[in-house]
């Protein structure tokens, strides 16, 4: 039975899609680097921002296009920012029902707590584990092993929702259950292909699926 459940948090909780494809284009034209369009954005997301800046930009030393980055994407952050449907309901009711909650995600701490503020969600999570809290970003076990670690749970009670591949790699090195949502950017084609648990197609879908008995769960 599952008694803990991890989420990952842009484009999965809260729907941050446009304005970190919009940071990226605005970072890259700043700074005459080559325009990238939507299509090549979308695969990188979820590696860390250092990750994806190095690929875009083709450079080692990103700390200008970071300072960039950081600083668009702060000012337009509540304007571009929106929540996905279901959301506050299925966290509230899985608190209700006992079970614990947490955040594992590629973000720094900052604006991690400002998009959960945003939609009242931070009240909701027992544990936050940002990039600042790792030495190796999903993905590698790490980031969820330190969540499950803070929790005091078994990674085999655990279950992480994520929209990317980092979040399936990451969970499933870690020892934990993984489901990946329909509505990731990057599509459900492309999730089934590194081999997810489950895919939900509704964040209420969670509610059932944590009751179900983990032994009919396929193994991956």
């Amino acid at each position: 039975m599952i008694e803990c459940v991890l989420f990952d948090l842009d484009g999965t909780i809260v729907d941050t899609n446009e304005l970190i494809i919009n940071s990226f284009m605005h970072t890259l034209k700043l700074n005459a680097l080559a325009p990238l369009t939507r299509e090549e954005i979308i695969p990188h997301m979820g590696t860390t921002l250092q990750q994806q800046m190095k690929v875009f930009s083709g450079l080692e030393d990103i700390s200008a296009l970071e300072k960039t980055y950081r600083a668009y994407s702060y000012e337009h952050h509540d304007r571009l920012v929106r929540p996905f449907p279901h959301v506050n309901e299925t966290m509230e009711e899985l608190k209700r029902r006992g079970f614990k909650l947490g955040i594992v995600t590629t973000k720094i701490r900052p604006t991690t707590i400002k998009a959960l503020e945003m939609f009242d969600l931070l009240k909701y999570m027992d544990t936050l584990v940002t990039v600042n809290d790792v030495t190796e970003p999903k993905p590698h076990p790490e980031p969820v092993l330190t969540a499950v670690r803070n929790l005091g749970v078994d990674p085999r009670r655990t279950l992480m929702v994520g929209d990317s591949a980092v979040d399936i790699e990451s969970a499933k090195a870690a020892g934990v259950y993984v489901a990946g949502v329909s509505w990731s950017l990057k599509g459900e084609e492309v999730l089934r292909r590194y081999e997810p648990h489950h895919i939900i197609h509704d964040m209420k879908d969670i509610l059932e699926l944590v009751e179900q008995g983990t032994t009919e769960w396929p193994e991956k």
